[in-house]
């Protein structure tokens, strides 16, 4: 690390710039999300000194956040340390920090370490990929009683709601405040509404059936709400069409054409009528994190970044901008998804034209990405994919979803923690993460 970053006293609040720049040229990654790790990775064999820098420890495996949020999966299961990129990379640093700003005249970027003040750190090289948070699009007051689902902390904090909420419904004589209790609002009918809503709809009448003497779960009231006119806009409308009904089947109410105009405690106002709620969880929206405004570039109204077809930002030299903090515009004139396949091989690009420049070598062919097809699930034994003019859905494309986020998993140990779970899950109906974290001071 010495060789990387400039000495501080654990008491300075700013430091200076490097006196002494390393011979190498160095990249700085910003994120360790998909993007980032994909960056890195393809950095392995560059004559450079590559820096990873994340305000987390842990890569997130995004796609099954829901899972934990539903106590399917516990955090480890969908998790790994960041740190473990240096065992298997000789030429990376990782650093637990978060990236307060970015002077691209300067070439330096500026991150906030606990006990260590702030750093100055210059780059040669720059890789964004500060993937996204939740979008209230304008009532931020929203987050306090509606938390979306983008961490572990995130995913905890739901999952403790929901469990909470059925304890509470237990004990309350008041018959109007057991319904809010166990009523579930889900503000957002995309891949992550659909598949949470799924997810809890097979916790309430199958996981805790029989759990509860005074209440019957099952009974609960889940609605999952959008303005849009259909569940999964970004997919086919047959499909859409065909997810809203097995949805339905599952006991989701889904209510769209709808916008919510208040978010408190009590609830939801949408559409001008209260859904009296405890537990509003918001899959609505994303934004981009603040970084990518800081690069001085254009940005959309999500504030991702506009990058020009080789990711890079425009006319700003070396800086590149990956993953869902980018907006990159294919030849048939749409964006790039905001998936996983779309960061990784966006930070594997960026990765590999970086090592190309520093061999001196011109990188001609564009960012092309190639579309793997678009999958979503929604409950035990139903999933759908959509990839060109292929739309299908079912038991099959259920399994073959299953066996795809096996193999996308971080670490073996992941892989196989997970499978195991997800038999256990699968014949049992049970759960193994069905735990509410204590509050601090509590008695017993």
């Amino acid at each position: 690390m010495s060789a990387m970053l400039a000495e501080t006293r654990p008491d300075e609040a700013t430091t200076a710039v490097e006196a002494r720049r390393p011979v190498r040229k160095r990249v700085v990654i910003i994120g360790g999300g998909f993007a980032g790790i994909a960056s890195a990775h393809a950095l392995r064999h560059a004559d450079a000194d590559v820096l990873l820098i994340d305000r987390r420890n842990h890569h997130i495996f995004q796609p099954l956040l829901y899972q934990v949020a539903t106590a399917v999966l516990s955090p480890a299961e969908i998790a790994a340390p960041i740190r473990q990129l240096e065992a298997k990379q000789r030429n990376v640093t990782v650093l637990l920090a978060e990236v307060t700003g970015v002077d691209v005249a300067a070439r330096t970027i500026e991150a906030t370490t606990a006990g260590a003040g702030v750093r100055k750190i210059a780059f040669d090289y720059l890789v964004v990929a500060t993937g996204m948070g939740p979008n209230y699009f304008g009532h931020d007051e929203f987050a306090r009683y509606a938390p979306g689902l983008k961490s572990l902390a995130d995913a905890e904090t739901i999952r403790a709601k929901i469990l909470g909420a059925f304890e509470l419904a237990a004990i309350t004589e008041d018959e109007a405040e057991r319904a809010r209790q166990m009523t579930f609002v889900l503000v957002g009918a995309g891949p992550s509404g659909v598949e949470l809503a799924a997810s809890l709809a097979h916790l309430v009448k199958v996981t805790l059936r029989g759990n509860f003497h005074r209440i019957d779960p099952s009974k609960s009231s889940i609605v999952l709400l959008d303005a849009g006119n259909r569940v999964l806009p970004t997919f086919a409308e047959s499909l859409s069409r065909r997810v809203t009904r097995h949805l339905t089947k599952l006991g989701v109410k889904v209510l769209t054409g709808i916008k919510v105009e208040t978010v408190d405690a009590q609830g939801v106002v949408a559409g001008g009528k209260r859904i009296p709620s405890a537990t509003v969880l918001w899959t609505a929206g994303v934004t981009a994190s603040p970084i990518a405004k800081m690069l001085g570039g254009k940005t959309d109204r999500a504030g991702r970044a506009f990058v020009d077809p080789f990711l890079k930002v425009v006319d700003v030299p070396g800086v590149f901008v990956v993953g869902d903090a980018a907006t990159v515009m294919q030849k048939n004139e749409h964006p790039v998804p905001g998936v996983a396949q779309g960061a990784i091989q966006g930070g594997r690009y960026v990765g590999r034209s970086i090592a190309k420049e520093l061999k001196g070598h011109r990188v001609k062919r564009p960012f092309s990405y190639f579309d793997k097809g678009n999958m979503a699930v929604v409950g035990k034994n139903y999933a759908i994919l959509e990839r060109g003019w292929l739309r299908t859905g079912g038991f099959l494309t259920w399994l073959v979803w299953a066996f795809v986020h096996i193999l996308w998993l971080p670490q073996l140990q992941n892989r196989l923690r997970v499978q195991r779970q997800w038999l256990w899950s699968y014949f049992t109906g049970q759960r193994s993460s069905r735990l509410i974290p204590e509050t601090r001071g509590a008695g017993h």
